[in-house]
């Protein structure tokens, strides 16, 4: 092939990064337009979140009675509430909360499953029983309905909703991490490890942890999305982050006895709840596809 035919053919595609690193699974996020979308709509919404106090023109406390229940406009883009505070900046700092909860309650449950799990899935034995009785008696209860259960005992808040979202998701991660260090403790890098006197704690967090990862990086980032969904149902029946503060799920709360009247009200919290889970499911999805061993390119 000449040389100008060379030129005038085709880019040969962008060669990736080493697989299974961060760049790698970064760059087949950005191959995925879905993935990509959900990345920027969950980095909007968190620079608006900070930024709201310096650009939007009403406070999210602000209460205005002439403007109760006022439907969109050019002064209030999303309409007011039945205190007649702006949706839109109720919204925004709302998103502090909710996207907050998500993050915070994911990473308590993912440290705590994982130590837990990775404990009882190389030592086996008692330990093994010990920890795995006792996370049977907290997965006999559905997640949320734990969440609730965990939330009447400790209160209502911001922290308290945290925690109690945190604490229900322990199971599912300690299961997870068990089975996959079950499939990896007898493979040759832990004997090898094993033989040269490697101590059982550097073994777990230098060689079985590491290995066993990958498979949980995909179901955090799924379950942010329902820890903010969790959040917002919480707040909805009462045991989550309270009014004044601006939560989504909270606002929904307070607005559907104007469901029909100001459906303005629900909508817009809703549509925000919405497209952050769903942007955490594209994300989700993505990580997956990229870290699984058969669609490796």
């Amino acid at each position: 092939m000449s040389k100008g035919a060379k030129r005038g053919g085709q880019r040969p595609p962008k060669k990736l990064a080493r697989t299974g690193s961060a760049l790698y699974v970064w760059q087949r996020i950005c191959q995925n337009p879905l993935a990509l979308a959900g990345v920027i709509a969950i980095c909007v919404m968190i620079i608006l979140s900070i930024l709201s106090p310096f650009f939007l023109k009403y406070d999210y406390s602000t209460i205005d009675m002439t403007s109760a229940c006022a439907t969109p406009s050019a002064e209030h883009l999303f309409g007011c509430d039945e205190l007649g505070r702006d949706i839109l900046a109720r919204i925004l700092y709302g998103a502090r909360y909710t996207l907050s909860v998500g993050f915070l309650s994911v990473a308590i449950s993912a440290t705590l499953g994982i130590a837990l799990g990775a404990a009882a899935g190389y030592f086996g034995g008692i330990v093994d029983q010990i920890v795995m009785r006792f996370l049977d008696i907290m997965a006999a209860f559905p997640q949320l309905l734990l969440a609730i259960a965990i939330s009447a005992v400790l209160g209502t808040g911001f922290d308290k909703c945290i925690y109690a979202l945190g604490i229900s998701g322990i199971p599912h991660f300690a299961r997870m991490m068990r089975a996959n260090i079950l499939t990896i403790r007898g493979q040759e890098f832990v004997e090898a490890a094993t033989s040269i006197n490697c101590s059982k704690l550097r073994i777990i967090l230098r060689h079985v942890i590491p290995n066993a990862i990958a498979p949980l990086i995909v179901e955090v980032s799924m379950s942010i999305a329902g820890a903010g969904l969790a959040a917002s149902s919480l707040s909805f029946i009462g045991l989550g982050v309270q009014p004044p503060a601006p939560e989504w799920g909270a606002m929904l709360a307070s607005a559907r006895n104007y469901i029909r009247l100001y459906p303005h009200m629900i909508m817009f919290p809703g549509l925000f709840i919405m497209i952050s889970v769903l942007s955490f499911n594209l994300i989700g999805d993505a990580i997956r596809d990229a870290l699984d061993p058969k669609l490796k390119d």
